[in-house]
């Protein structure tokens, strides 16, 4: 009967297993038993996923022999892409390439270039070994397509060229999910907003703009907006308008276009320099005053609830490098890197999701912003400096020999100043109730509210600048800093910020998600090393031994009675 009943159990569990294969095969369930959900894809992937009726492939080029902490950055590419897959309507088709591997020098300088000019760029990291720094080319990159569109998708948004990547990989890891959907809602929709560059008032030149306007290209449709030729059906086709650096005054015209803009719901990316200090005028002289810039902004800026001021802050604490020379040896002129206080590097603030994540963001000569109440206007700050600063207002003369000065600590104690503003709702119009400009001969509108609009309002012209090589006038990409080999936030500040000004669907929330990393202790690796290759290697031998010796006395034992 116990036997009867033992093989009876037995087909119930084997009928129970095939029942449950058989029903996994038609409905899909996934559970997720981490405390930071990390296996978990959002609602809004899940839908996109699921309406989706395009076959899609993405192609991730992390591949072959990697870095520790890349490998780490493939598995969770692999693991979120899986659940992608699970969840999509039609084929997702994924696969992992190394795109050099077995190829000589010359084939591998094709295949950099042939990438290159497809949105896929390669990195020369130096990776550290027990025996100093080598040198490994990876490329951080995916290519997702569909229908014969591709789009290029950089996994790794700041690689840092001195070596210090892997404490950024856990950042990387959070943003996967934001960065795969959004790529793959571009992909699909097939729209391309229009992104104009105003240029009527001396903004950066496209030289200074080459990284940021190739950069949105791979996603938007971009170009230079003039002010002055423009008319209202032109701006009726913007979805957004950056104006970076301009140094001449706007006219009541181009004001009044840009409230139009901002009344049909437009986003504006406003990067100001509200003080005449230029690096480049520094040199070869003794010394340049800084002095305020004539924009005719201040109203129309002051009315949408923000503030330029005209001053500079320096932050000895946290700050970029420049070459500076310290004499002539052997004929050749010597060059050090020292700290600059005027080029602070900015904080973003964590709390809001359109810098969340952001390494720190390299400015040159910043002012400080303020808000100003406005009704049904809502306001953030969303860059800032360290607590440890100090404001300067103009005119101050600045010199090259400032940078070996002796700092009193004290006079830099106090509270982060604030660099970036982001304003978002109804805004009103600066217009309103005013006579049309001279050159504008019938009125754009008539509202004295404007639809929902954003905009974004940083005191620094220069962020969003890319260096230039002094010897062959080549750009350099955009927060890359030729001089310290040190790429900051400045590029993934400006996708972040357009990817949040062009999406309905805010995507972007989407970088809110944390993902924990237990990070082994390598100091502690490295001292205890033997000692934990015992424990687990010899510790397990002798374990099994002990057992076996047991067992043998235990059945001798046993079995002699």
């Amino acid at each position: 009967m116990k036997l009867k009943n033992k093989w009876i159990n037995l087909i119930i569990l084997i009928t129970t297993l095939v029942i449950i294969n058989i029903l996994g095969q038609y409905v899909f369930y996934r559970f997720d038993f981490t405390a930071d959900k990390r296996f978990t894809l959002s609602e809004k992937t899940k839908t996109l996923l699921q309406k989706n009726e395009k076959p899609v492939m993405i192609t991730v080029f992390l591949a072959g022999e990697l870095p520790p902490a890349f490998k780490r950055l493939q598995a969770a590419v692999s693991d979120i892409l899986s659940d992608y897959k699970a969840y999509a309507k039609t084929e997702v088709k994924v696969v992992f390439v190394d795109p050099i591997a077995g190829l000589n020098q010359a084939d591998q300088d094709t295949v950099i270039n042939n990438l290159y000019e497809r949105g896929i760029e390669a990195t020369n990291l130096s990776v550290k070994t027990e025996s100093g720094l080598t040198q490994k080319l990876v490329f951080p990159m995916a290519m997702m397509e569909s229908e014969g569109k591709e789009f290029p998708i950089k996994l790794f948004q700041n690689l840092d060229t001195r070596g210090n990547y892997e404490d950024n990989i856990n950042r990387a890891i959070e943003n996967l999910e934001y960065i795969f959907t959004s790529s793959l809602k571009k992909v699909l929709s097939g729209d391309n907003p229009r992104i104009g560059f105003s240029e009527s008032n001396g903004e950066l030149s496209d030289l200074q703009l080459a990284d940021a306007i190739h950069t949105l290209s791979n996603s938007y449709l971009v170009g230079r907006i003039d002010l002055n030729s423009i008319d209202k059906a032109g701006l009726d086709k913007l979805k957004m308008l950056i104006i970076a650096k301009p140094r001449k005054p706007f006219t009541e015209a181009e004001k009044y276009k840009i409230n139009y803009f901002v009344m049909n719901g437009g986003r504006v990316l406003w990067s100001i320099d509200q003080v005449n200090a230029e690096l480049d005028s520094l040199r070869g002289k003794s010394g340049q005053i800084a002095v305020n810039s004539n924009l005719n902004l201040d109203d129309m800026l002051f009315m949408y609830g923000a503030r330029i001021n005209y001053n500079i802050i320096a932050d000895p604490a946290n700050s970029a490098e420049i070459p500076v020379s310290t004499g002539v040896v052997g004929g050749q002129n010597q060059m050090q890197l020292l700290p600059w206080i005027y080029y602070p590097v900015l904080l973003p603030d964590t709390a809001e999701s359109v810098v969340k994540k952001l390494d720190g963001v390299k400015s040159e000569f910043p002012s400080t912003v303020d808000t100003i109440g406005v009704k049904g206007v809502n306001k953030s700050y969303i860059l800032n400096t360290s607590p440890y600063n100090k404001v300067y207002n103009v005119p101050k003369l600045f010199s090259l020999q400032m940078v070996s000065e002796q700092l009193d600590p004290r006079s830099f104690q106090s509270k982060s100043q604030h660099v970036g503003l982001m304003l978002e709702g109804q805004f009103p119009s600066v217009f309103a109730g005013r006579p049309l400009p001279a050159s504008i001969t019938q009125p754009y509108t008539l509202q004295s509210t404007s639809k929902p609009a954003k905009m974004i309002v940083m005191g620094d012209g220069d962020i969003f600048k890319n260096q230039v090589s002094a010897q062959n006038g080549t750009p350099f990409p955009l927060g890359f800093d030729r001089y310290s080999q040190r790429t900051f936030g400045n590029k993934a500040l400006l996708l972040n910020i357009v990817d949040y000004f062009t999406d309905n669907d805010n995507l972007i929330a989407l970088r809110n998600k944390e993902v924990k990393i237990r990070l082994l202790d390598k100091a502690k690796i490295k001292l205890e090393k033997t000692k934990w290759q015992f424990i687990n290697v010899v510790a397990p031998l002798l374990l099994l031994i002990f057992f076996a010796i047991f067992q043998h006395y235990y059945r001798k034992y046993k079995y002699a009675k």
